[in-house]
């Protein structure tokens, strides 16, 4: 016998359950207030270049944190920082496989977003122009950025760019078909308001990466 179709309720009871307790962005995790400012906008593209990285979510959040706290906050400030000083930051925040590799990636990345757009994000929006497909190979231009760090970037710099939304890359959607969801951004989009695009995201991120965080939020959804 074929399965039975989820209804849309079946769907909205998924997304509220995954939402309430899973749905806090990466950025939010790692104490980035964002902002459609140049720091925080930073902050989240360096926090992008250690998410993509084969290591545990929780120590690039962490060493994100700790960057921060060792002032580098900033393009010039990362750049103006000398390699030693950046990974000792990294090894704060426990960030030890890559550390060296990524600390002179962070140094030549800042290079390049303070020679190249005055340390501001928004310039390469600018030169974007709404093109999220020319934005995300923009992205990849900063040493450090693959397609894997400029699809976190994407998915959650959403939430103040909003010509990028709905931005639900395949490991989203991995979790979307984990959760039985719809696959497309499109119709998953429509499960959310507008301001939730950036933590469904998120939210789909973590069911793809933890099956108990699928099975979790079914057993939520379905009480």
């Amino acid at each position: 016998m074929a399965e039975k179709r989820r209804t849309t309720a079946d769907e909205r009871a998924t997304v509220r359950a995954l939402l309430d307790g899973h749905g806090q962005t990466y950025a939010a995790e790692a104490g980035i207030r964002l902002r459609d400012t140049p720091q925080p906008l930073y902050q989240l593209l360096v926090l992008a270049d250690l998410l993509s990285a084969r290591i545990r979510a929780s120590v690039a959040v962490a060493s994100s944190r700790a960057l921060t706290d060792a002032g580098l906050r900033n393009p010039r400030r990362m750049a103006g920082a000398s390699w030693q000083q950046r990974v000792d930051a990294l090894g704060e925040g426990g960030y030890r496989r890559y550390d060296e590799r990524t600390a002179t990636q962070l140094g030549d990345g800042a290079a390049l977003l303070r020679d190249h757009y005055g340390g501001d994000l928004r310039r390469m929006r600018e030169e974007a122009d709404g093109d999220v497909a020319q934005l995300r190979d923009q992205l990849q231009e900063v040493p450090g950025i693959g397609p894997t760090g400029a699809d976190i970037f994407l998915r959650e710099v959403q939430l103040v760019w909003p010509e990028v939304a709905p931005y639900l890359d395949a490991k989203a959607l991995q979790g979307a078909e984990r959760l039985g969801l719809p696959d497309r951004p499109d119709r998953l989009a429509d499960l959310v308001a507008a301001k939730d695009a950036a933590a469904l995201a998120a939210g789909l991120v973590r069911a793809a990466l933890d099956a108990s965080v699928a099975e979790e939020v079914r057993e939520r959804a379905a009480a």
